[in-house]
């Protein structure tokens, strides 16, 4: 069969941009490569080595039969997928025609040779065009040629269509001759679902610690400048409802019914009474402002505390407050910086107050 003439291209990885014109222009091919179809392609020695370690050993290897003529083989793939392999060599490049037609053959070829450029493409390629049919023939190709990335898109798409890949050949074919392999295909289908349960649990704590920041910051807003309903004895609330609303609301309840409760009064303690010490103390371990802080009870729940420092519950509720802590950091980091910035400048800023006792005020205008 006629030989191939490739255009001699000069590699970039063997050729210098800043090296003399001498060196512009290659020799003629030293070695053949041959395919499975009887191909001959001619090629540099020197390129193949300088860019595959493994060619490189082959080219170097003395031969058994001594001739004139240097061949290396390469079998088992289309000669178009070696025509293909042997222009990224000379060239880098490979065009997306041959990836859709080759890429399985040229990600084997890059894998055995070790060329890992081609091999990461090949990777990428495949991985856009799984498809069910397609998708345990690349996951077992995958395996074979070590590419962690296609191997798990792989299975994630698997995961994802398992109904569907069931019906498949492939499937069938693996049940019958690769039960290892449907064994850890089903074992990262447990882990996947594993790990979507505890990120939903996560999220929903997170959403709890998130509410709690926000009722941390309700508790200021009224005990500093009043809110609709409730408000600093020398300061008249606003009726204009603030931006939380709906949870700053739900803290003026809470406050409402700690200063009426009877149980309270009596030595008792009912649920909503105990939410509200609960939000005084964790506003207590949260807060840094010390004698400056309009918080009732803000300073004697610190002397508290610092006076429980040795129990089980104090290292509990510092857990608690880590958390509440790291969501209102989260929360304000998703904030754009402007809207950071003044929410920075709103928490350090703030007169003093001449009395820590909050008012009630009723719809029919009473004072609590």
């Amino acid at each position: 069969m006629e030989a191939l003439l490739l255009p001699y291209e000069i590699h970039p990885h063997s050729v210098a941009k800043d090296r003399g014109p001498e060196l512009q222009e290659l020799p003629e091919p030293d070695i053949h490569i041959l395919t499975s179809g009887g191909l001959r392609i001619p090629v540099h020695s020197t390129i193949l080595a300088s860019v595959s370690s493994v060619l490189e050993n082959i080219i170097n290897h003395p031969q058994k039969h001594r001739s004139s003529e240097k061949v290396v083989q390469i079998l088992g793939v289309p000669c178009e997928a070696v025509v293909s392999f042997v222009q990224f060599l000379y060239t880098s490049r490979c065009t997306e025609e041959y990836l859709r037609k080759y890429g399985i053959h040229l990600l084997a070829l890059s894998h055995v040779y070790l060329v890992p450029h081609l091999k990461k493409r090949c990777s990428k390629h495949l991985a856009r065009k799984l498809t069910i049919d397609s998708v345990i023939d690349v996951l077992q190709l995958a395996r074979m040629c070590d590419a962690p990335d296609l191997s798990l898109s792989c299975m994630k798409m698997v995961s994802s269509h398992y109904k569907a890949v069931q019906k498949t050949e492939g499937w069938k074919f693996l049940q019958e001759h690769d039960p290892w392999l449907e064994l850890q295909i089903l074992q990262f289908m447990e882990e996947s679902e594993l790990r979507k349960k505890r990120c939903r649990r996560q999220r929903k704590e997170q959403r709890v610690y998130l509410q709690l920041s926000d009722a941390m910051e309700c508790l200021e807003h009224i005990c500093k400048e009043g809110c609709t309903n409730v408000g600093p004895r020398d300061v008249e609330p606003t009726k204009k409802p603030c931006a939380k609303f709906s949870t700053c609301h739900g803290v003026q309840l809470l406050i409402k019914h700690f200063a009426t409760c009877a149980k309270r009064v009596h030595g008792g303690a009912c649920w909503r009474c105990k939410r509200m010490w609960q939000l005084l103390r964790l506003h207590a371990s949260i807060c840094d402002q010390s004698d400056a802080c309009k918080v009732p009870l803000c300073r004697q729940f610190k002397l508290k505390m610092e006076q429980e420092k040795d129990g089980k519950e104090d290292s509990k509720w510092k857990m608690l407050v880590k958390k509440v802590v790291s969501a209102k950091t989260i929360s304000s980091l998703s904030l754009p910086k402007r809207k950071r910035a003044a929410a920075a400048g709103d928490t350090t800023s703030g007169d003093r107050i001449r009395s820590f006792r909050l008012q009630c005020v009723e719809p029919n205008g009473s004072v609590l």
